[in-house]
């Protein structure tokens, strides 16, 4: 299995595992809020319909439908680019985006939303968004993957 394949399978089954933990052990869905490491990190629970920051948000079923058909296709996208030549941080962040993205499909299959736990505030700074380890993996793998794949500019 290709390194890109691992570290989607690695990112899928730890996202999967943290919301398991989240909402199956801790019950954040029933509590809504845990001071984990006040005020840098806490559990504030957010079902997100959307994408991130909660853009493009509603009950619609074909809302759901159509982000899920998005996100299958963008990664299946990614995966098919990833086989021409690219450099090796390239195929380690696509295996980010790929694993974050599956991620929040299962989500969005099995709760209808996407759940959303991380809330990181500093310095006097009160964030009013929740986010997960799927999120993070999607956002650091496309940044990596606009910095690492474009042209390699000769000395």
């Amino acid at each position: 299995m290709s390194r890109m394949y691992l570290i989607a399978l690695a990112v899928f089954l730890l996202d999967q595992a943290s919301k398991y933990y989240i909402l199956y052990v801790v019950h954040l869905d029933t509590l809504r809020f845990v001071e984990v490491f006040p005020p840098y990190l806490n559990w504030a629970m957010a079902w997100n319909t959307g994408i991130n920051f909660g853009l493009l948000s509603g009950d619609s079923p074909v809302t759901k439908w159509v982000l899920i058909a998005v996100a299958l296709l963008v990664t299946g996208w990614v995966a098919w680019w990833m086989t021409h030549p690219h450099r090796p941080m390239a195929r380690i962040f696509a295996g980010l985006l790929i694993g974050g993205a599956l991620g929040n499909v299962v989500d969005r299959l099995l709760y209808g939303a996407v759940a959303d736990f991380l809330n990181m505030s500093c310095c006097g700074f009160d964030n009013p968004f929740s986010y997960n380890v799927a999120d993070i993996a999607v956002f650091a793998g496309a940044i990596g993957l606009i910095v690492f794949t474009g042209e390699k500019k000769s000395a």
